[in-house]
Order: structure tokens, then C-alpha cells, then sequence
């Protein structure tokens, strides 16, 4: 059910997947950006205040950082959609799918190779992801608490 206490029809749900899937798009791509604007940047060497201040003030003028964090706030917006339209137990374990995401672009974009151990990790959150989608459906289809399913 949704945040309102009605069952959703297969149509919203839908929606509700595609901006999911727009949301984890665009965090990937900001997580991209995110890592070759702070490959550019450099190493942080030591966690003094002079070298926060270097990495920020660098980060700030940096272009992929500053599209990487554009990008995770288009993600944000989604998620806002999302929280808004959909009960938080369904939404939140399925933005566990980002870690797949993430993977794929880390292969694609910035040329990555992932262990097999990462990608049984990788497995198990979408097995994960299916056993929440699978809850929901199954949740819409049961009875209202408190009816009995036995008309007289």
C-alpha cells in the first residue's frame, strides 16, 4: 500500500520503478563525476585544516565535481518523489540497488575490474532488492487488517 492507505495500481508502481531507476542513474553519474573531479584533485595528504581548506577550495572549482554533485542532487529529488508517493520499508531497500549501479559505471566509465566476491555482492542485493519488490506485491494483494475474508 501506499503512504495514503490505498493499494497502488500496477500503472503507479511503474512510475514510481522508472523514477527509481532515473534516480539511480543519476547517482551513478554523479558518483563518476564525483570520483575523476577527486582523481584530478589529488590525494588529501593528512587531515589538517590547511589541506580540507586545499580539497574544498579545489572541489569548488573543479566541473566534474561540481556536475557529480549536481547529479546526486538530482537523486535527492527523486528520492524526495519517491518518499513522498511510497511507503519507506519498500523505497528505501531498493536504493541498495545504487551498489549495482555503481559497479557497472566503475567498470564502464572509470575502467574498474571487480572481484568475484564483489560481484556475489552484488548478486545478493538484487536477489535482496526482489524479495522487496516481491513483499509489495504480495502486501497489495492481501486483505485490509481487520476484514474477514469470509462474507456472511
Amino acid at each position: 500500500m501506499g503512504c495514503d492507505g490505498h493499494r497502488p495500481p500496477l500503472q503507479f508502481m511503474l512510475k514510481l520503478l522508472l523514477i527509481l531507476l532515473v534516480g539511480l542513474t543519476f547517482e551513478s553519474t554523479g558518483v563518476v563525476l564525483l570520483k575523476k573531479g577527486m582523481t584530478h584533485i589529488g590525494d588529501m595528504n593528512g587531515v589538517t585544516a590547511g589541506e580540507i581548506f586545499r580539497v574544498c577550495k579545489a572541489g569548488l572549482t573543479n566541473p566534474q565535481i561540481l556536475l557529480g554533485v549536481f547529479f546526486e542532487a538530482l537523486f535527492f529529488l527523486c528520492l524526495l518523489i519517491l518518499m513522498s508517493k511510497s511507503d519507506i520499508s519498500f523505497l528505501w531497500p531498493l536504493t541498495g540497488l545504487s551498489f549495482v549501479f555503481a559497479t557497472f559505471a566503475a567498470i564502464w566509465f572509470l575502467d574498474e575490474r571487480v572481484s568475484a566476491v564483489r560481484w556475489i555482492g552484488v548478486v545478493l542485493i538484487v536477489i535482496g532488492a526482489a524479495f522487496i519488490s516481491y513483499s509489495q506485491q504480495a502486501k497489495e494483494q492481501s486483505p485490509p487488517p481487520g476484514t474477514n475474508s469470509i462474507q456472511k
